[in-house]
């Protein structure tokens, strides 16, 4: 099967996927499908940076948590634009992983985002 997305679209989307999975069992053919894609691929070289991937995601879900869950209004304002700042770096540190996963599979796609919140 020919990947749709380059890798490090297909590492970044599975990772939110795993995590939608776990935290709410309701999208198993979603992850299936990036699992699926990522199987012509050998992982065994970029798997710590995957982990890393995960455990960012897990962190943006976090903080994220109460703004997607409609208690938006009960969260003051100056907490909001902390999170955003936060999630903004968490933001970086993924391009910077998802680009180091690019290079050791010899992708020569990379995120670059230029006047960016995520720079």
């Amino acid at each position: 099967m020919t990947p749709i997305f380059p890798i490090i679209e297909l590492v970044d989307r599975y990772a939110i996927a795993l995590l939608k999975h776990n935290k709410t069992q309701a999208n198993l053919e979603e992850m299936t499908f990036y699992k699926n894609q990522l199987s012509d691929y050998d992982l065994t070289e970029i798997e710590l940076e995957l982990q890393n991937l995960y455990q960012i995601h897990n962190q943006i879900w976090q903080l994220e948590s109460d703004l997607k869950s409609g208690r938006e209004n009960q969260v003051p304002l100056e907490e909001i634009g902390r999170r955003a700042i936060e999630i903004r770096d968490w933001n970086h540190k993924r391009i910077a992983l998802k680009n180091i996963m690019a290079e050791k599979l010899e992708c020569k796609i990379r995120e670059i985002k230029h006047d960016h919140l995520s720079q």
